[in-house]
């Protein structure tokens, strides 16, 4: 089993699952599932109707086999498969396969729209086969992307005890994951790599080591994760060297941290994860005016909270304040439904709209529990003035002994506001051993609280 037989060998940190983005449906899709509403059109070749119980009374067959355009590796491919679900003899396979290649263009578009025709291919699945249980994956995978988290567990539960299969094990561990549920998740990765070990169970097996602090584990595991990515999928592949890159910039390896970047952009051109940490790079470096250049190429493809946060940081870090301001307006219009939890995190760093911050996050904490969550909670209540009420959350953050400098530092920064310096020191000299890590605003948070021990 490639050294991984138990708990305790699995648990020597981020889960396959997509980044959330909470966009919403593309205008083409909209209006296509307008004029589904009014036309109510069925399918013949698949003998669906508008009586199958989807969202609007949307005939989900129709919806998903509507024309679709785009001239991308992904786009060919979803035309094949929508042509063999009208035609094939397999029509359920071609179903299948459709879904998970909707999946994947949500994940290179960073478009949920796609994540609904996904579930809209399930849903037509089941029409034809109701117990089926390559549907039920596929409805968790997009419920799991779209942060409801429990509802995926329910699923994947489901899946575990009917069938078994290892990515089923692999649907349960991601969610119970973000729910804060860290050990039942290592159990579920447990079964999912002893069925079959491969790269998608060794990711998950990096993130966990990680989350439990065990940063040369994560990156032994990353390294054979990305080595072990079939080419064509692509995307997966550059997603691994892109995590794998920000292990080794976080080990102090800058050269390593840039190669795996490389790499991962030759996978797959433009891809705006990698652009992102190859900007990280640079600014650790203060390579700032290069940093700016990648990050408005990568904000352009995906304008999510962390990528305009991090490129208004790259802008002031190279003296183009106007430019940043522009940025973190733009941010500050549309950052809370877009990704809650990053923009709190934006908006309790700046000490602005600290209310705001506090709402996002606690309404976060009723779908997820986990890490992260749980220290933007404790540094959203610290900006709020809340100090007392900060320290539990962020007691339970630190618990796991994930080693991350943002953690550190907002750990240690709010132990110095509650006159707790000789913990204050303890955590902000953890976060300056990696402050490469930190925001070029951060950094500066931390050199001035320190100076002020």
């Amino acid at each position: 089993m490639n050294g991984l037989h138990s708990y305790y060998d699995l648990i020597k940190a981020r889960s396959f699952t997509v980044p959330d983005e909470r966009k919403e449906i593309p205008v083409k899709v909209r209006r296509l599932i307008l004029i589904l509403v009014v036309s109510v059109i069925t399918v013949g070749a698949l003998g669906c109707s508008a009586a199958v119980p989807v969202p609007n009374a949307v005939d989900a067959c129709s919806l998903t086999l509507a024309p679709h355009s785009g001239d991308g590796p992904i786009d060919r491919q979803i035309i094949r498969f929508q042509e063999a679900a009208r035609t094939a003899g397999n029509q359920s396979r071609a179903l299948e396969q459709l879904g998970w290649s909707y999946v994947q263009k949500a994940r290179v578009s960073y478009d949920t729209g796609f994540y609904k025709l996904a579930e809209q291919c399930a849903v037509c699945l089941e029409s034809r086969h109701p117990d089926s249980a390559e549907a039920l994956l596929i409805r968790g995978h997009v419920l799991d992307s779209l942060h409801r988290f429990s509802e995926a567990e329910a699923i994947a539960r489901r899946l575990a005890e009917t069938r078994g299969a290892p990515f089923d094990y692999g649907l349960l561990g991601d969610a119970l994951m973000e729910q804060g549920r860290l050990n039942e998740a290592v159990d579920a990765y447990q079964k999912m790599i002893d069925l079959k070990p491969g790269p998608y169970s060794y990711s998950r097996v990096a993130h966990v080591r990680w989350l439990k602090g065990d940063l040369e584990g994560a990156i032994e595991m990353m390294r054979k994760a990305a080595a072990a990515m079939s080419p064509r999928d692509a995307e997966s592949a550059a997603w691994a060297y892109t995590r794998l890159a920000l292990y080794e910039l976080q080990a102090g390896s800058a050269k390593n941290a840039e190669r795996a970047c490389e790499v991962a952009l030759h996978l797959q051109n433009d891809y705006a994860p990698a652009l992102l940490a190859r900007s990280r790079v640079l600014l650790a470096e203060n390579r700032n005016a290069e940093a700016v250049r990648l990050m408005q190429l990568a904000a352009r493809i995906n304008p999510l909270p962390e990528y305009r946060w991090l490129l208004g940081e790259a802008l002031r870090a190279a003296g183009r304040d106007d430019e940043a301001r522009a940025v973190e307006d733009g941010l500050k219009q549309s950052g809370a439904a877009e990704d809650p939890r990053t923009f709190a995190l934006f908006l309790a760093t700046r000490r602005e709209q600290t209310d705001t911050a506090l709402m996002l996050v606690e309404r976060e904490m009723k779908a997820r529990g986990d890490v992260f969550t749980l220290d933007a909670l404790a540094w959203a209540l610290a900006a709020a003035g809340r100090l007392s009420e900060a320290r539990e959350p962020m007691r339970r953050a630190l618990a796991e002994g994930t080693k991350d400098a943002r953690l550190f530092y907002h750990a240690g920064s709010i132990a110095a506001m509650d006159g707790q310096k000789q913990k204050a020191r303890l955590m902000l000299n953890k976060a300056a051993a990696m402050k490469q890590m930190l925001l070029p605003s951060e950094r500066e948070g931390l050199s001035r609280t320190l100076a002020e021990l």
